[in-house]
């Protein structure tokens, strides 16, 4: 009798975790969806370049990683502990302060910064208010790192995905088309994406990429042009050196910044063209 009672304990258990976390979601999404409503309806922020003076930079120095700092297979975590802005050694982040500081660096609407580190705790078995996390925590295996990723070889080849894969940054770049090859444009992300899934699928035998590791893919792609305006010199310092350029901030001005709903329109067209997109680079 006590089995019973303790199967049908554990099944409620898992029916209320599951009920909560659908909830959950549908609470964030119409969240979302009323923040896209408010973008559409202020004006948007105003840019803060012009309120520095000659040299100045918005961004806290940038220091590289030191030995036995966390780092992790995310750029725009990676630069953001490299600027202090999160913990230099990149450990003991609070899931909390993690949310408000990737909205205050790159204008991610407060439902995105939630709901990417609260995803993040789900699949690390942690607590979203009262946890931390090292960065170097975050590279579970198609979880949010995956294979065929624009910046970083895939862990098969290259287990620890802290650093950057500088042949794979700068062919990317060197396919930027826009404005004479200065802008990388959605079509290039679609037509690299091709490239990259196709070349792992052929050289790594343990190769795997779901569809929810492939939307992440196009959505990380997505960051490239929907923050930094596909700007090749911009990019190149960010994703060779994981750090901010001296004069740059995000390109989204939205109110409540960058809601899931427009990001994921980006990321969309991003992974819609790569079906038809050539797989070689002529």
């Amino acid at each position: 009798m006590s089995r019973i009672f303790g199967a049908l304990k554990g099944a409620l258990s898992g029916l209320l975790s599951t009920l909560s976390k659908i909830l959950s979601t549908g609470y964030v999404f119409t969240w979302d969806f009323g923040l896209t409503f408010i973008n559409l309806v202020t004006p948007n922020k105003k840019s803060r370049i012009g309120t520095l003076s000659d040299g100045e930079s918005l961004w806290p120095p940038y220091v590289p990683p030191q030995e036995g700092d966390s780092r992790c297979s995310c750029p725009a975590l990676n630069a953001m502990a490299n600027h202090g802005i999160l913990p230099h050694d990149g450990r003991n982040i609070k899931f909390t302060e993690l949310s408000k500081l990737i909205h205050e660096t790159y204008n991610f609407a407060p439902s995105f910064c939630y709901f990417v580190p609260n995803y993040a705790a789900d699949f690390l078995g942690r607590d979203y208010k009262t946890d931390t996390m090292d960065l170097n925590d975050l590279d579970v295996h198609n979880c949010i790192e995956h294979d065929a990723s624009l910046t970083r070889w895939d862990a098969k080849k290259s287990p620890d995905q802290s650093k950057p894969a500088l042949e794979l940054v700068h062919a990317l770049l060197a396919n930027a088309t826009g404005d004479g090859g200065k802008t990388l444009t959605v079509e290039d992300l679609s037509r690299f994406t091709a490239i990259r899934r196709a070349h792992s699928k052929a050289t790594n035998g343990q190769f795997t990429l779901s569809s929810n590791s492939k939307f992440f893919g196009s959505s990380n792609s997505g960051t490239l042009v929907l923050f930094f305006g596909g700007k090749v010199d911009d990019l190149k310092i960010f994703l060779t050196e994981e750090r901010l350029p001296e004069r740059w901030e995000s390109t989204v001005r939205s109110r409540t910044g960058m809601t899931m709903a427009l990001f994921n329109i980006t990321a969309a067209k991003i992974e819609s063209g790569i079906a038809g997109a050539k797989t070689h680079v002529e």
